[in-house]
Parts: C-alpha cells; sequence; structure tokens
C-alpha cells in the first residue's frame, strides 16, 4: 500500500510500504492532512459538464468514478464491477456513470515522468475527438495496458501508440493535442475537484454526489452489491 500522511506543515512525507504488501493488496491510498478520514461519508458536488460518461442524458441518477489509470484496483474495478453496472443500470436508462480522473500514483511513487496526468491528458485528448464511446474504448485500453504502479509506462510515446487503437481518433491531431498539454489545464481542474472533495483513494464512487460506503469498509475495494444498494436508495 501507497499512503501520504500529513505532518505539521502544509506539506505531506511520503510513505511507501514493502513490495510484498504492495503485491498482496495492490491498493494505492493516500491521506493529507485536514482530510476526512475513510469511512466519513465524502460529499462531492462535483461540476460534471463536459466530463464522459456513460448512458442515456435523461437517466435520473448519476454515478461517478474517481480513478486513476495506472492504479491496479481501478482496473479489477473496471474488469468486474462496471460490466454489471452497465448490464443492470446503463443500459437500462437508470444510470448516467461517469469517470473523474485524479491523476495522482506518479507523484505518490516519485516517478521521473508523471505519467499519470500524461494518461489524464491523453483520454482527454481523445474524448475531444470521439466523445463518450472513443473515451470508453481508450479506457479499456489502458486499463488492459497497464503497468507497474512503480513504472513509468503511460509514457507520451507509448499513449500514443495505444490511441492509434481507437476508432475515429486522428494520430495526427491526437499527437499534437498530447505533446502541447493541451488537456493539462482540465485536468488539473479535476484534480482539484477530487482533492476539494476528501477523496483519498482509488477507486471512489458517488452516487447522487454521496460517497459509496463498502460493506466491509475498505477504501476502493467496492463489490457491485455496494454500489447497486445505493443506486437503488437514490432511485426511490
Amino acid at each position: 500500500m501507497t499512503r501520504l500522511q500529513g505532518n505539521n506543515s502544509n506539506r505531506t512525507v511520503l510513505v511507501i510500504g514493502t513490495l510484498a504488501a504492495a503485491a498482496l493488496i495492490g491498493l494505492a491510498i493516500f491521506a493529507v492532512q485536514g482530510k476526512p478520514a475513510a469511512g466519513a461519508g465524502l460529499k462531492g458536488d462535483f461540476n460534471l459538464a463536459g466530463q464522459p460518461y456513460n448512458g442515456q442524458d435523461s437517466a435520473p441518477v448519476n454515478v461517478v468514478v474517481v480513478e486513476d489509470f495506472k492504479c491496479p484496483v481501478c482496473k479489477s474495478f473496471e474488469e468486474t464491477v462496471a460490466p454489471q453496472l452497465k448490464d443492470k443500470y446503463v443500459d437500462t436508462g437508470k444510470i448516467k456513470q461517469y469517470t473523474l480522473v485524479w491523476p495522482f500514483l506518479s507523484e505518490v511513487a516519485r516517478l521521473n515522468e508523471n505519467d499519470s496526468k500524461f494518461a489524464a491528458q491523453a483520454a482527454k485528448c481523445v474524448y475531444d475527438q470521439g466523445g463518450n464511446g472513443a473515451f470508453t474504448s481508450f479506457k479499456s485500453i489502458l486499463f488492459r495496458a497497464q503497468g507497474p504502479e512503480s513504472q513509468a509506462w503511460a509514457t507520451k510515446t507509448r499513449l500514443k501508440d495505444l490511441a492509434g487503437n481507437v476508432e475515429g481518433v486522428d494520430s495526427a491531431a491526437f499527437n499534437t493535442c498530447l505533446d502541447t498539454d493541451a488537456t493539462a489545464a482540465r485536468v488539473d481542474a479535476d484534480e482539484k475537484q477530487v482533492n476539494d472533495a476528501g477523496v483519498n483513494a482509488t477507486p471512489t464512487v458517488f452516487v447522487n454526489g454521496a460517497q459509496v460506503m463498502t460493506a466491509d469498509g475498505k477504501q476502493g475495494s467496492y463489490a457491485f452489491a455496494d454500489i447497486s444498494r445505493a443506486i437503488d436508495a437514490a432511485s426511490k
């Protein structure tokens, strides 16, 4: 587990757990001085205008999933829980499922390249060209290509190769977007929204602005039933 713990200054101190623990747990979490403790039940008043989502515009419930493309637990969530949400709630018009990218893991690991942010920027470049469908395809590609948290695998060169697999994306336009950091300010704005909400783990899920709490109280370890209960309650 990777954790940032607050000290008496206005900065944080990096503490990295053993490799064995990281392999066993596979969960990246950080805590910052002044942020709510786990289980506090966060509220997320997110501005979702221009954010990618799956679902129908008329869906009555908003679900926001806060993720980092380098997060292994996010990858597991996308492979296990997300398909169930799609079948039961997205495809039936009950929810709009938003992705809010929080690129923090590269900073936690103190990597030479901020590839968490590069991946987030690249996803917005794809979204700008192809909308929700292209973003969803690229997100799946990124998680399939995911490398170790401790390595800067999402380099701009690698991201250009991966984006070439998304139908309808113009490679030249994408490369220019990524090389010029055209979407960096928007990624920073998303990061601020997440930080302002007090999020301290990925993935973190909100239903109509209320954090979904897991049955076992473990951050990020969502089961489908956890989110399903929250959606059903918000739909009443």
